[in-house]
């Protein structure tokens, strides 16, 4: 694991376990260290029921990857976190979302709702026509299994779109 801290030479340092030398963090770098405190900000068990705090988790957890990444967080029946998971990696421009790999994943949590993720590498996060399809695709699945699909959030940098609050779902 990496130790970080804040110089006036440069905004953050980093030193790997191995090595007794800091040296200028990465881009990477910080995302992954970002990553690690949001999930100590919001553990398992937090409740999203906030909007707010389901997007300011999501922004943390999907921006800055230079490809696709389509992610569910996993809820309990008061909306309470159970897991964040990442399950498909794609390209510049798309991932290939499996409605049976989801559903597989929310039986093996057993999860009561899920809030559907996914980032948009151009920083735009607006949702395509295959957007859509697959949320509706998706929630008509889980709901086959009394599943929940509380929204699907589109993460382009610093930016998100609800499609519950675009009328999709």
């Amino acid at each position: 694991m990496s130790q970080f801290f804040l110089t006036s030479e440069s905004p953050l340092m980093v030193r790997d376990g191995e090595s007794r030398h800091y040296l200028p963090a990465t881009p990477e770098q910080i995302l992954a260290a970002a990553r690690e405190v949001i999930d100590q900000k919001i553990p398992r068990g937090t409740s999203l029921e906030s909007p707010a705090l389901a997007r300011e988790y999501l922004r943390t957890k999907l921006a800055g990857y230079d490809y696709e990444v389509f992610a569910m967080l996993m809820l309990d029946n008061r909306h309470r976190l159970i897991q964040y998971v990442e399950l498909f990696r794609g390209t510049l421009d798309g991932a290939a979302v499996h409605p049976r790999e989801v559903v597989r994943e929310v039986l093996r949590l057993n999860a009561a709702a899920v809030i559907l993720a996914h980032n948009h590498p151009s920083g735009i996060p607006e949702p395509s026509q295959a957007d859509e399809l697959i949320t509706l695709r998706l929630k008509d699945a889980l709901s086959l299994i009394d599943v929940r699909t509380v929204d699907h959030i589109i993460v382009g940098g610093d930016r998100t779109t609800s499609l519950v609050e675009r009328g999709v779902l």
